[in-house]
């Protein structure tokens, strides 16, 4: 795996290698190639040292940690990158080195290189989503007609379908992709400013090569360099953190269905998923625990990257300095979230017996409001209402059905005949607008 072992737990293997020193690596360097073809074939430089500069930065061979060491002490990746890249070419070809970085800012190279490496994230991103948007949509079809237990405050409710729940969570998943995804779409700008944001060094066609070296790079040009303007990001970012609480809530239910207690729902198992180190019983919820963990650390990132949005006048000090961990930490969060809960929806396990036997458990108590509200025409609302909360303290003192004890009672036998009272505890003829809530959370229209 790419990642290191302390971030075996907050990361993907894909994810890992995109934030990998190779990967970053290979972005910056992607950016001063870039830069010299796009400056050789308009004349800004020649084009014999554009060439010689492409040559050596795709050499493979860079000392990723003197680089990591001397960014330390220079504040910023692309100073050391540069005085590397540009004795490479010294060495094969004096006058090139000259042309190396031309017109450019360390910092072009840094904010281009993470926007490279979001672009990458991006696709498995979407990847992942896509994987999880078929699955609930294919669970939910399923259990169209699966009755469960509703539970407000964690105490059972009148019930609810199990296709309406994995709706819910595909409705809330579907909206926060789509954020995210128009946020990318937004941050997929190329970062060339030069020293101050003008591109002073390169006259009238800094402008030109600006746009040249954005289409270069599969990347959109912005108005203005965008140094210290930092909202793009932020979006990114934030979008991420309303993301990975959307796939935090459908880990926090699944992993509540699988209590032992609840037993309605399962994560699928597999070769060392799951289990115990002590105790061989247990399936514990690992990709619930996951998503989670992710749902957690993200929203105090979200908060660092907006805390380091008040950056100064052209350049920061500090702000700029902090983001790359920050937003590397927030997307293979946000990623590890979405692979883990695809992960959950394509091989959930469902116990329908279980869901039925935790409703009849109840002994009807779920419908005390259905009741009420048919009693409430002839006794009135405040006298159903008490009148179901007596009935209730004895079905649950009695350990009795709760229309057995209102059979008992003669001023609810003389509103409702026994048969009407005995339907009035059938879970599917109490689901409202369920389907229909269900059917429009999952269209794909």
């Amino acid at each position: 795996m790419s990642a290191r072992l302390i971030e075996s737990l907050a990361t993907t293997e894909a994810l890992a290698e995109v934030f990998s020193d190779a990967s970053i690596l290979r972005a910056m360097l992607d950016f001063e190639a870039a830069l010299a073809r796009v400056e050789g074939r308009l004349g800004v430089i020649p084009a014999a040292a554009a060439a010689a500069i492409e040559r050596a930065a795709n050499a493979p061979d860079f000392p990723v940690a003197d680089l990591a060491r001397e960014t330390l002490r220079a504040g910023t990746p692309g100073i050391p990158l540069v005085k590397a890249l540009t004795e490479r070419v010294h060495a094969s070809d004096p006058a090139a080195a000259a042309f190396v970085h031309c017109g450019a800012t360390s910092q072009d190279v840094a904010d281009t290189a993470l926007v490279l490496l979001l672009k990458r994230a991006e696709a498995l991103l979407a990847a992942d989503h896509a994987r999880l948007d078929c699955a609930l949509r294919d669970l939910s079809t399923k259990h169209q007609n699966t009755v469960m237990l509703g539970r407000t405050l964690l105490q059972p409710a009148p019930p609810v379908t199990l296709g309406l729940k994995a709706a819910g969570w595909l409705g809330a998943i579907r909206r926060g992709w789509t954020r995210l995804s128009a946020s990318f779409a937004e941050a997929r700008i190329v970062q060339f400013g030069g020293a101050s944001g003008t591109l002073a060094v390169l006259g009238d066609q800094g402008s030109e090569v600006g746009r040249a070296l954005a289409k270069e790079l599969g990347l959109g040009s912005p108005d203005a360099p965008w140094h210290t303007h930092r909202d793009r990001l932020a979006a990114v970012i934030a979008a991420c953190g309303v993301q990975t609480g959307s796939l935090g809530k459908m880990a926090r239910d699944v992993a509540l269905l699988m209590q032992g207690e609840v037993a309605e729902a399962a994560e699928p198992g597999g070769a060392g998923r799951g289990g115990s180190s002590t105790m061989p019983h247990k399936r514990n919820p690992i990709a619930c625990s996951l998503s989670l963990a992710a749902s957690h650390r993200v929203p105090g990132l979200v908060a660092a990257f907006l805390s380091a949005m008040v950056q100064e006048h052209e350049r920061a000090v500090g702000g700029w300095q902090s983001e790359w961990p920050t937003v590397a930490a927030v997307i293979q969060a946000t990623g590890l979230a979405a692979a883990s809960m695809a992960e959950v929806a394509e091989g959930l396990l469902v116990d329908e017996t279980r869901m039925r036997a935790n409703i009849e458990a109840t002994r009807g108590i779920i419908f005390a409001e259905r009741i009420s509200m048919a009693l409430a025409p002839s006794l009135g609302r405040d006298a159903a209402h008490k009148l179901l909360q007596q009935a209730m303290q004895q079905s649950i003192a009695q350990h009795r059905r709760l229309i057995d004890i209102l059979s008992e009672m003669p001023e609810v036998t003389r509103i409702l005949p026994a048969a009407k009272l005995g339907e009035l505890d059938a879970s599917e003829s109490y689901l409202g607008s369920a389907e229909t809530f269900r059917a429009r959370l999952t269209s794909t229209e």
